[in-house]
């Protein structure tokens, strides 16, 4: 295993009776570095997590966290890592200052470092103004920034985030994702989990994707578009007959299916020349299409392409690239 990864696994394998979770998967990620494990629900990601964090055992294969064996050196990996669920695990009829001092208290501080350094995390979260609330108070975004904040105590060199803003509204994903960058930027690790495809492409510095328990595609988030292509033509067909002629005589070059707004997606580099050549040979006669677009490709694209399906979550909206629709 690399020196320099802070989290690697080879070979792991994890059933549960007759249905097998993970089937082999192999992952690494670099310290001090954001690494994204993608994929729906039941792919295997909350699974993956409690291997790493010491609180599962895989039935064959290996994994170190922060240069120790997640099975042999239990207890080392332990008291370098932290791990935040979906589901903040505070106390809440406590203050946050209480939560965090008691935190500090269990991870062996001084009662007065325990106070300070309950101050230090709750100004680095922005949450010094409701230090002395009841953390039941809180809101959920609010919850979640504490719940990090009280796995920092201990100063871990691996942080694990299991789908940490699952849940939340928009500002606070958005807070959460600000979080989350800083963690990195200070030199901790990351491990997150996540079905947002935003998510992943804006927080990690590397990407595996996980589908039935086995990664299927690993690389940058760019690595993972090219892989699909550059752009995607996306075509708004006359009709539901259009738009299974069409479909049919694209087959499996489609990266997009959406019957109900009667939209194809197809690769494209995004050139003039290239999107005049798809539109003459997709529609000859000029009375399917009846409009189109370019845009970004995004994972979501990359996740259907190399899975078959798209991505089991609320789909987010592409970005359009500058002045690309047009009627035809």
């Amino acid at each position: 295993m690399a020196e320099e990864a802070a989290v690697e696994a080879v070979g792991l394998r994890k059933s549960y009776g007759p249905v097998t979770v993970l089937d082999g998967i192999g992952l690494e990620a670099a310290r001090g570095s954001v690494f994204a494990l993608l994929g729906p629900n039941g792919a295997g990601k909350t699974t993956t997590v409690r291997i790493l964090a010491t609180l599962a055992t895989p039935d064959a294969g290996r994994a170190r966290v922060a240069g120790f064996d997640t099975v042999r050196q239990r207890r080392e990996v332990r008291r370098r890592i932290s791990l935040t669920g979906q589901y903040a695990a505070l106390d809440k009829e406590q203050t946050g200052e209480e939560n965090l001092v008691m935190m500090g208290r269990l991870c062996g501080l001084p009662r007065r470092r325990a106070r300070e350094r309950a101050g230090e995390l709750l100004e680095r979260f922005g949450l010094s103004g409701a230090a002395r609330r009841r953390t039941g108070t809180y809101s959920g975004g609010m919850r979640r920034r504490l719940d990090i904040a009280a796995g920092l105590v201990g100063d871990p060199e691996v942080v694990f985030l299991d789908e940490p803003t699952t849940g939340l509204d928009p500002r606070s994903r958005q807070t959460m994702w600000e979080v989350t960058a800083s963690l990195a930027e200070a030199g901790t690790t990351v491990f997150l989990t996540t079905q947002y495809l935003e998510e992943a492409d804006r927080l990690a510095d590397r990407i595996a994707l996980l589908d039935a328990g086995r990664v299927v595609a690993e690389g940058t988030a760019a690595d993972l578009k090219r892989r699909v292509a550059d752009r995607r033509l996306d075509l708004t067909l006359a009709g539901p007959a259009a738009y299974a002629r069409i479909a049919e005589r694209l087959g499996g070059r489609a990266v997009l299916h959406d019957p109900a707004r009667l939209v194809l997606g197809v690769p494209t580099d995004g050139s003039a020349a290239h999107i005049r050549a798809l539109l003459d040979g997709i529609d000859p006669d000029g009375g399917a299409v009846e409009r189109f677009a370019v845009y970004e490709v995004t994972l979501d694209d990359v996740f259907l392409a190399l899975t078959g399906r798209p991505a089991d979550r609320t789909r987010t909206a592409a970005r359009t690239t500058g002045e690309a629709t047009a009627r035809v």
